[in-house]
């Protein structure tokens, strides 16, 4: 049954019944590893995992584990997840006893099979619930089926798994061969479990068909059963000197058992070790090495060239006489014949010249002589002058190879360092807010409008914030997120963005309070306007916060436009502009600053950050109403 070239119908047969046993199952994971093999992760009850591994033309059984995954799916793979993962297989069977094995598998409420074939080259169909191909891993035009998108999936055919007695006799008696032939062929049990059923039937496996009577019909239909049963029971697997087999046979020498027969397969079957692909295998060398080995490669081809022109002058020398004999004959000859007519005679000629020759070149008036090796000769030229040109050859390729030679001793150039392209960074949640990160590593958040300072207090504000505002009517609230020394830096900030730097103030006052101190709710006959809150119990304030903020670019660990109190930016960004309430609109002054930090940045980096120093990404950091520049980079 199982052997080195594959598994045969029997086998699947016996896996049929152990898939069928494990049902209801669930595909999970599907990958290709290379243009035969596959991985299935089957999901069972109770959170089992069945790994089941399938080499096209040859076996499919379940494995402890698979191949590692490969990093890139293939579009096969791909199509397979698409249409089946997640669904639940309802049936697993075999087509009649052949080497196709069909999964039926339900999903979306409708029904597709998935047929494994392990027979020839083997494939992976899909069809849908009609046995109407949908795709294939191979496709193919038989003269007898076509496996292509639209045609039908051929079930058609006796069951050769489930003969009655007047099918098994009939097919018996039409092999017109000896009875183990015909079980081998004719019931497509192969030639060793052929020989199990004569022997299980007690009949001599060399009798002939055509003698078979009722009752030795009786045994041998009654040995059939047996084996079928046996394999799809799959008792007692084992391994023995001849395979794999669902059950031990009447003659297998020292059987080794397993528990169940895709654990005999696992290990009758090792898994294949995939080889990595030609290009992930290709050595990675730089390009000066890549240079120097295409150096050394023409340095040895040069000598060899040197080498087999300085040998060719020397062999013309040793046959001096014979060349010359042969340049005299052959020129004569070209002044009566043409060289296609001095071809045909030398091919016929007994004289020794022209037995040197090999071939006979009439373009240039020259032949081809084997000396041991092959040295072209012209009958134009002399001795001497044939040998000269193989000396100008050893000329060149010597001058070649100087140039090769010096050419690698040269020392490289040093390699330019590429300059390194920064990242941007990564959007954050809180950036769409004002905000800013304290000296000691704080993030300070604040509200852009009455919609966000709504938003800030009543989805981000949490117990160990500090709620920060500016105290006049008007400004941004401020969600210190955490602890800090650095208050100074928060008290700007909020006094920065509020109607402070719309008045034109130099500085203003700022307060604190704890998050349960905030509240929505107003006293008897108030209203509390949105974007304002009630502050109830003492509050913390900070006299005379400077109004100035700072504007700068950030490159770790990602490129970034940051804004917000002097201190805390500057920090953190190498080129900074300051800005203080004046009589410039926000657009302008952002205009401004982009142009002043562009100028100062190096050329490299300025080049780079064009598109992230832009004038819209400063403008979310300058405050409503006029600014001026206080102080440039």
């Amino acid at each position: 049954m199982a052997t080195d070239k594959g598994m045969s119908g029997l086998d699947l047969a016996a896996l049929t019944s152990e898939l069928q046993s494990l049902l209801p199952l669930w595909v999970g994971k599907i990958y290709q590893y290379d243009n035969t093999s596959f991985g299935f992760r089957f999901n069972g009850e109770d959170k089992a995992r069945h790994l089941f591994f399938i080499e096209i033309g040859r076996r499919a059984h379940r494995v402890p584990e698979l191949p590692p995954a490969p990093k890139n799916p293939s579009g096969y793979s791909m199509y397979l997840r698409k249409y089946l993962d997640g669904g639940k297989i309802l049936s697993v069977r075999q087509k009649s006893i052949e080497r196709v094995v069909i999964l039926e598998i339900g999903k979306g409420g409708g029904t597709l099979h998935l047929i494994i074939e392990l027979f020839d080259e083997g494939n992976l169909i899909i069809t849908d619930e009609s046995f109407i191909i949908q795709n294939a891993l191979k496709k193919r035009r038989f003269r007898e089926r076509e496996i292509v998108s639209g045609e039908r999936y051929d079930l058609e055919g006796i069951d050769l798994a489930d003969l009655t007695p007047g099918e098994f006799g009939e097919i018996l008696r039409s092999q017109e061969r000896d009875l183990v032939r015909a079980v081998a062929v004719g019931l497509m049990f192969g030639g060793v479990m052929a020989e199990e059923l004569c022997l299980r039937a007690g009949v001599e496996k060399a009798f002939p068909t055509q003698y078979l009577n009722e009752d030795i019909l009786s045994r041998l239909y009654l040995a059939y059963r047996s084996i079928i049963g046996d394999a799809r029971t799959h008792t007692h697997p084992v391994i023995d000197t001849q395979g794999c087999w669902p059950f031990p046979l009447s003659v297998s020498v020292d059987p080794v058992s397993y528990p169940t027969f895709s654990d005999a397969l696992t290990s009758y079957y090792p898994l294949p070790k995939m080889e990595e692909k030609e290009e992930a295998k290709r050595e990675v060398i730089s390009r000066e090495e890549r240079i120097r080995r295409q150096q050394k490669a023409a340095i040895e081809k040069f000598e060899t060239k040197i080498r087999e022109s300085e040998r060719a002058a020397e062999l013309i020398y040793e046959h001096y006489t014979d060349i010359q004999q042969l340049i005299n004959i052959l020129s004569s000859a070209s002044e009566k014949m043409s060289w296609q007519e001095i071809a045909k005679v030398i091919r016929t000629a007994d004289h020794p010249a022209a037995k040197l020759i090999a071939s006979v070149n009439p373009a240039d008036a020259s032949v081809v002589i084997d000396l041991g090796m092959k040295i072209t000769i012209s009958v134009q030229k002399s001795v001497e002058g044939n040998v000269g040109v193989y000396y100008d050859q050893m000329k060149k390729f010597r001058s070649k190879r100087e140039g090769a030679i010096r050419a690698m001793n040269r020392t490289p150039p040093e390699k330019k360092e590429r300059a390194t392209v920064p990242k941007r960074q990564k959007p954050k949640w809180y950036h769409r807010f004002r905000w800013f990160e304290t000296s000691d590593g704080v993030l300070v958040i604040g509200g852009r409008d009455a919609d966000q300072n709504e938003d800030l207090v009543k989805k981000y504000m949490e117990g160990g914030d500090t709620f920060v505002h500016a105290d006049v009517h008007g400004g941004s609230v401020v969600i210190v997120k955490g602890k800090t020394d650095k208050m100074d830096e928060v008290a700007q900030f909020a006094a920065s963005y509020s109607n402070f730097w719309k008045g034109g103030y130099g500085s203003g006052d700022v307060y604190a309070a704890a998050p349960g101190q905030v509240s929505k709710t107003p006293e008897s006959g108030e209203f509390i306007a949105k974007g304002a809150f009630v502050i109830r119990g003492e509050r913390q304030y900070y006299r005379n916060a400077p109004l100035e903020l700072a504007v700068g670019v950030v490159l770790d660990p990602g490129v970034a436009v940051i804004g917000g109190p002097v201190a805390a930016v500057e920090k953190r960004a190498k080129y900074t502009v300051r800005i203080t309430p004046g009589t410039f609109e926000p657009n302008d002054i952002a205009k401004k600053v982009v142009r002043m930090l562009r100028d100062h940045l190096p050329a490299t980096d300025a080049k780079i950050l064009r598109s992230i120093l832009s004038t819209e990404a400063v403008a979310a950091f300058i405050p409503a109403g006029g600014s001026d520049i206080s102080k440039e980079p």
